[in-house]
């Protein structure tokens, strides 16, 4: 386990992320996404996150229901705010085509960085994930809304957090500069940075994860996999929630022919590669099944010869 920034919050190595369970792409019963969830504290994860925009909400009830019956001192849940819930029944015979989840649409998604809005978004997370207190709480995805995000939801959450109402405050997005701005900026403990440092994309190591450094900022590290290109063996077909474009695609073909002359796999050197980094304090990955959780728990328990990372240097894959 290990703490978030200076406070007390604690986070285990490998995070479950909770957008699958929430039918992110396509549909996952409610059995599954129990099993799936308790595969997860089988393995030793003991950090989850979640967010009211997974599945309008699904991801927040079945994780709660998933651990109502564990006891509260023995995991951390972070969700985040900035998206608020609005019932829709004008659309309830539809799909949540829009935010890319296999679900009615019968709520949409209102943006509300306000610090009524943060405090009206907590209250329905508490609701719907059956607790009394949420550990981390995350402004998610301002990237539109600095202003009012900076002004009016940061004060929010910081007055949260010395109330002792919340443990540790931070914001996630899948950029690197905006974090950048808040880690200077402003005094979080954490910052859940998606997609912007991994096997594909370095563009957060010369500024972000030295400032967090420096600032004592913990590092919730999301999209280790970029959505899916660097899941498998075989590199996938999706990118950053798009189809991967092909240069993109021929380059995860050779990092992973390289991870095989060292017999490592391309999910493994995907999840060792971030993992190795001082700011990082846990790894958030997804799955929408027990299987999945099991393979990712193990992959990451494996060691990597650090001759890997030298070679993939030398080859141009990756950034010295």
């Amino acid at each position: 386990m290990r703490r978030l920034g200076s406070t007390q919050v604690t986070v285990s190595q490998l995070g479950f992320g909770s957008s699958g369970i929430g039918n992110l792409y396509r549909a996952v019963d409610e059995e599954t996404a129990l099993r799936t969830v308790e595969a997860a504290c089988q393995a030793g994860i003991r950090y989850f996150d979640t967010a009211p925009h997974y599945g309008l909400g699904l991801a927040e009830r079945r994780l709660g229901a998933a651990l109502a019956d564990r006891p509260r001192a023995g995991y951390t849940v972070s969700t985040k705010v900035g998206r608020l819930l609005v019932p829709s029944p004008q659309t309830a015979h539809l799909r949540d085509e829009e935010g890319g989840f296999d679900v009615p649409a019968d709520h949409v998604r209102q943006w509300d960085f306000s610090a009524e809005g943060v405090r009206r978004s907590l209250e329905s997370s508490l609701d719907r994930l059956g607790l009394n207190r949420i550990d981390v709480v995350l402004l998610h995805d301002p990237d539109q809304h600095w202003r009012q995000a900076v002004e009016q939801a940061y004060p929010a959450l910081h007055e949260l957090r010395a109330q002792g109402v919340v443990g540790a405050i931070g914001v996630g997005m899948n950029q690197w500069r905006m974090l950048h701005r808040f880690v200077r900026e402003t005094d979080i403990d954490t910052v859940m940075l998606a997609g912007r440092y991994t096997l594909l994309d370095q563009s957060a190591q010369d500024h972000l994860l030295p400032a967090c450094e420096e600032r004592g900022v913990s590092v919730l590290a999301a999209g280790v996999f970029n959505s899916g290109v660097l899941a498998t063996d075989q590199p996938g077909r999706m990118y950053d929630y798009r189809p991967v474009p092909p240069p993109i695609h021929d380059r995860a073909v050779r990092i992973a022919a390289t991870c095989r002359r060292h017999g490592v796999s391309l999910p493994q050197a995907a999840m060792a590669f971030v993992a190795r980094h001082p700011a990082v304090a846990t790894l958030v990955v997804g799955a929408t099944s027990a299987e999945q959780v099991r393979r990712n728990a193990e992959l990451l328990a494996r060691p990597v010869p650090d001759a890997l990372w030298v070679d993939l240097v030398a080859e141009g894959l990756l950034s010295s």
